[in-house]
């Protein structure tokens, strides 16, 4: 038996692997585009598969379409959701413009395993065709973007659920260090009493907010265009077509989907994708200032500050035994930068397409899963495994705290800017405290420091905070 398949499309014919389940335009491509060895991930796989699957029922329900080849290729998109022929999508990630190469794999994928449960061989199309059959009322013009949304909602799912769960981890961690007294700092430098809590609990509003603004994006997603075929008006396509297929896959995904307002708007414009990147960007850049605080706040364990531990979760050096490193804090770090440049590359993708149509699709759906994928996946990491169990310093956190400067500030309305500030010189220069300065030269007595330098009253707000949970006004 031969190890190939001879196949033919518009070019003239080609042999493909006997036992491919791609047909001949998938071949091309696959001698094309020979540049980065990736391939597409398994959200986009899964999304372009819906969007075949769902448009089979429909043109079968509208009559465009025979029940029989209907029901083959929602029988081999099931079989593909279900985690079979995953090998079959071999097209690389930098290829035609437009994402057609993968689009027309996805198609004869679907159709060879079609024709076989219909009880023919891989290559007969007279049974079912890539193009006639699994591609009606369709273009890779109207599939791709839709398909990018429907990957980007799915992807998506567990980036939301992990910040769920590094927002608790953060609100723990700030009742659990409520009561230990710290030194703020600002400009790196001493500054006025804060809690421990405080500055955890800050940080679980702050990915809270996060959260919005990426649930905010995603709603963008969910208006389609599919329908709109080559160009946005709609050329080949029922006019029951539209409705229904974005039913189904609201259906097929959970996700409450509309048809867009205007086909062609969302053809061209790469707007929703640059929502969603932008709002990734946003997060990675806190998470990027959170995880160098944690690697600041822990660092030492003899010559930094200390105040707090992280999980020790692997030795930190092939040299220097006993060593341990924030390696958590440090790969979200990378995982956060790798997203803001996916970031860029979905930018200038963006504005790269002309009329009626952006070339630059197949990297903009890359990048974007890519950096949901990556960014979910960290933060789940970095909250479980080494948020949760962080440790606290209270002594280490007490002594800068009574040690700092910076404590001086609450004696400005007793004593006035001026006075306070030399105080401090003095106990910079003599080492000696503010209630040892002040008592020597008698400008306040011992039972008026005792009320004034308390430090855990000086962290409460006048007002009451806002309780942990709470969204803002704007989502």
């Amino acid at each position: 038996m031969s190890d190939t398949r001879i196949e033919k499309d518009s070019l003239g014919e080609l042999q493909v692997p006997a036992a491919a389940y791609y047909g001949v335009q998938t071949a091309r491509a696959v001698a094309n585009f020979q540049i980065s060895g990736m391939r597409p991930f398994p959200e986009f796989v899964d999304a372009v598969v819906r969007i075949k699957r769902a448009a089979a029922k429909v043109h079968a329900d509208l009559g465009t379409l025979t029940r029989e080849r209907a029901d083959a290729i929602q029988a081999a998109a099931d079989e593909v959701l279900g985690g079979k022929l995953r090998d079959q999508f071999v097209v690389d990630v930098f290829q035609a413009g437009a994402g057609t190469s993968h689009h027309m794999n996805v198609n004869e994928v679907l159709a060879n395993r079609g024709i076989e449960l219909m009880g023919g061989k891989r290559g007969d199309y007279s049974m079912l065709n890539p193009n006639d059959h699994l591609n009606r009322g369709q273009s890779t013009n109207d599939v791709i973007p839709t398909a990018i949304r429907l990957a980007g909602l799915e992807a998506a799912r567990p980036v939301l659920k992990a910040l769920d769960t590094l927002c608790a981890a953060l609100e723990a961690k700030g009742r659990e260090f409520g009561g230990i007294v710290k030194s703020g700092r600002t400009h790196l430098q001493d500054a006025v009493p804060a809690t421990l809590g405080q500055e955890f609990t800050a940080w679980s509003f702050t990915f809270l907010d996060h959260h919005c603004r990426l649930e905010n994006a995603l709603e963008e997603l969910r208006e389609l265009g599919i329908g709109g075929s080559a160009a946005g008006t709609g050329l080949n396509t029922d006019p029951g077509y539209r409705p229904a297929i974005c039913a189904e896959l609201s259906r097929l995904t959970g996700e409450k989907l509309v048809p867009a307002r205007n086909l062609m708007s969302a053809m061209q414009s790469m707007a929703p994708f640059v929502s969603v990147s932008s709002a990734l960007r946003s997060l990675a850049l806190d998470l990027t200032k959170l995880c160098n605080d944690l690697r600041l706040l822990s660092s030492g364990p003899n010559t930094g500050l200390a105040e707090i531990d992280l999980p020790a979760v692997q030795p930190g050096s092939s040299i220097m035994p006993g060593k341990v490193n924030p390696v958590l804090a440090e790969m979200t770090n990378m995982v956060a930068f790798q997203v803001i440049g996916n970031d860029t590359v979905i930018a200038y993708a963006s504005q790269a397409g002309q009329l009626e149509l952006n070339v630059m699709m197949p990297v903009i759906a890359f990048d974007l899963v890519f950096s949901l994928r990556i960014t979910g996946t960290a933060v789940d990491s970095l909250a479980r495994k080494c948020i949760a169990g962080i440790t606290a310093s209270p002594e280490r956190c007490l002594r800068y705290a009574e040690g700092s400067l910076s404590i001086v500030t609450v004696l400005n309305p007793h004593i006035g800017y001026a006075r306070a500030a030399d105080v401090a010189k003095t106990m910079l220069k003599t080492g000696k405290t503010a209630r040892e300065i002040l008592l020597e030269e008698e400008v306040l007595d011992a039972a008026r420091l005792d009320e004034i330098l308390k430090l855990m009253p000086m962290t409460v707000p006048p007002d009451a905070e806002a309780k942990p949970g709470t969204k803002p006004g704007w989502a």
